[in-house]
């Protein structure tokens, strides 16, 4: 196994994440991604909105120190929320599963929700190793398809020992 780790995202970073992000076949995965994946000065803008707020917790993944993805933990209407996007050249290989269990271990909020498009396979079964469970589905307009998609979300209890 490959050493995994997360670190704070730097200005080094932004041309790996954007380029991450622009990946088709993972946009189709994701759905909910931005409108416009080229759009550079959105993405920018976006970006230095996540590094900027006190309630996002923004990290880059890495595998062997190097790029492999993006794992965040931010608060929506009062849930707190975690996501992660993994590199297609990081794929498959347990760097999605390792980066999750790191992140959800470095946030103490519980319950902790996710959320996942239904067809994403790979994003579900990460989800479920680390101990997240299905609480609802939903359908939403998805932009990065620019149709509405079945979208999952997951919660991740407190444990019983209160932790």
């Amino acid at each position: 196994m490959h050493h995994i780790d997360l670190r704070p995202i730097d200005d080094d970073d932004l041309d790996a994440v954007f380029e991450m992000m622009r990946d088709r076949e993972a946009i189709e995965m994701a759905s909910f991604t931005a409108a416009d994946p080229d759009d550079r000065a959105a993405f920018d803008a976006w970006i230095a909105r996540q590094r900027a707020s006190d309630d996002v917790l923004c990290l880059v993944v890495t595998e062997d120190g190097g790029f492999a993805g993006t794992a965040a933990a931010f608060t929506v209407d009062g849930d707190r929320e975690v996501s992660f996007w993994i590199a297609r050249h990081a794929w498959g290989r347990g760097v999605a599963t390792a980066a999750l269990r790191l992140l959800i271990s470095h946030e103490p909020v519980r319950p902790l929700y996710a959320r996942a498009a239904v067809h994403n396979s790979g994003s579900i079964a990460v989800l479920r190793k680390v101990g997240f469970t299905e609480l609802s589905r939903n359908v939403d307009f998805a932009p990065g398809l620019g149709r509405e998609v079945e979208e999952i979300v997951f919660t991740l209890p407190p444990a019983l020992d209160g932790a």
